[in-house]
């Protein structure tokens, strides 16, 4: 049985969608004003490997993500780089989406944007204040955090405490405007040039808090499974988003709340931000490093545990991802000389580590555990292909395992295309290297190994002959 380990009760607890069979999932998604740094993605990643595990363990998961497309920030970086809000966020949003293809992180059901929302963003609004929620102040409208009976709940904190980091996130104007310290701007009203829209208090733009209690609910309904985003949302951001929703809807807003952990830098191990100015972009480092090894170093974390980023950890997951391809490769090429049928022993096995993976991940994705059942599945399979004699049918159940196993972290094992092998030419080179062996000429032997490894080719001498791979 699956537990999550839920922010909200401080606790795992036995995960049961609303609707058996079917499980709705939000999760906060980036403001669009600049490329998504590999926090951002540690996140998109975090939560992209749930949803595939949900789905390996049979559940249709409707999966939303949102683009905050107006905000402060955006309109501060607009204005930076001479362009429009609107022009801004289709560049990062088009940005964003071929990093996270890069990353194999697979499209949200939906990804709606905050600008695509706003007559609904307005009618929420405008239930809060005939509930008696919200208050209008010189165009803008404010939350009267205090009313929410559960607020501070998520966080666990005091109301005294919530007021001193409200405190942070707010300008000195709009502690004046507002009733209470601790209450929140639900709509703003425009400045001067600023993008805004009609609105019954006049021209403004949403809140940010508002928009993801207002999409989350449209197409996901009042009440929702699964929840997630990093750390530092946890507070004003979500625990507003509950005080909003129940606000509204008189329901309960999420059933299972999940934050991902932080990635740190540095040997100070420093949570990697924008406003602290140490981030590395994703758009940045795929230039240099491999997709699939980032994605391979982020998925086999546990969600909420930091992520220490480091060239030695790219390092460490670059050399686990290419031991699971060689297997791979293995399994490959014992197909050649294999028997037909299948190995009666071998079925037991693959599916014993399948029960070992699933055990693993049903507490709390705990992907570390999990990526430790392959590694012993990895061994098995090479100790399987070196065998002298290897069942056709058996060599394809486990690579077809560790296929799909790998799958749920959503790392690519197919290699790269962009550097095509010449087989041909190579496997004339290993004939001349196999007929300098048998003349004893050692020299020429070597000599050809090493302008193949030059090349970035592999030999590996094996009983079943001399195989070649990628470096």
């Amino acid at each position: 049985m699956l537990k999550i380990y839920n922010t909200l009760t401080r606790q795992e607890e036995e995960f049961h969608p609303l609707t058996p069979g079917k499980v709705t999932m939000y999760v906060c998604g980036p403001t669009v004003y600049n490329y998504i740094h590999i926090g951002n993605a540690r996140s998109a990643i975090a939560f992209d490997t749930v949803r595939r595990y949900l789905e390996y363990l049979g559940y249709d998961v409707r999966y939303v993500s949102n683009f905050t497309d107006v905000d402060d920030k955006m309109i501060r970086e607009a204005h930076e780089e001479g362009t429009t809000v609107p022009a801004l966020a289709d560049k990062y949003i088009k940005a964003f989406m071929e990093d996270t293809k890069a990353l194999n992180i697979e499209p949200a059901t939906m990804h709606p944007r905050a600008t695509q929302n706003i007559p609904q963003i307005i009618e929420f609004v405008q239930t809060l204040i005939s509930k008696g929620y919200a208050y209008v102040v010189d165009g803008d409208v404010y939350y009267r955090a205090r009313k929410f009976q559960h607020y501070g709940q998520l966080s666990g904190q005091s109301l005294d405490d919530l007021e001193t980091g409200a405190s942070e996130h707010v300008s000195a104007d709009e502690v004046q405007k507002k009733a209470d310290p601790l209450d929140f701007a639900l709509w703003k009203a425009a400045k001067p040039g600023e993008i805004s829209w009609d609105s019954p208090w006049g021209k403004g733009r949403p809140g940010w808090h508002i928009e993801c209690s207002v999409m989350s609910t449209r197409y996901l309904g009042k009440t929702i499974d699964i929840h997630g985003g990093g750390q530092d949302l946890e507070f004003p951001h979500h625990e507003n988003e509950i005080a909003q929703s129940e606000a509204a809807t008189g329901q309960k807003f999420v059933r299972y709340w999940m934050h991902n952990g932080f990635v740190t830098v540095g040997k100070d191990n420093e949570k990697m931000s924008k406003s602290l100015h140490n981030f590395i972009t994703v758009h940045e480092i795929i230039q240099h490093v491999d997709p699939q090894v980032l994605r391979f170093c982020m998925s086999t974390t546990q969600y909420r545990r930091p992520i220490q980023y480091s060239d030695e950890t790219l390092a460490d997951a670059t050399n686990n991802l290419r031991h699971i391809k060689t297997a791979l490769q293995n399994l490959a090429y014992r197909q050649s000389d294999a028997v037909e049928g299948t190995n009666d022993e071998v079925a037991a096995k693959v599916k014993d580590f399948d029960q070992q993976f699933r055990e693993a991940m049903d507490d709390d994705f705990n992907v570390q555990n999990g990526i430790a059942v392959v590694y012993e599945l990895v061994k098995y399979a090479n100790v399987y292909a070196q065998g002298k004699t290897v069942a056709r049918g058996s060599l394809s159940a486990l690579s077809k395992q560790i296929r799909q196993l790998m799958s749920i972290f959503g790392v690519d094992l197919t290699e790269n295309a962009a550097t095509p092998i010449d087989d041909e030419r190579i496997k004339k080179m290993i004939d001349e290297r196999n007929q300098a062996r048998a003349a004893r000429n050692f020299k020429r032997s070597d000599e050809i190994r090493d302008e193949l490894k030059k090349q970035g080719i592999i030999l590996e001498d094996t009983p079943q002959g001399t195989r070649y791979r990628k470096a």
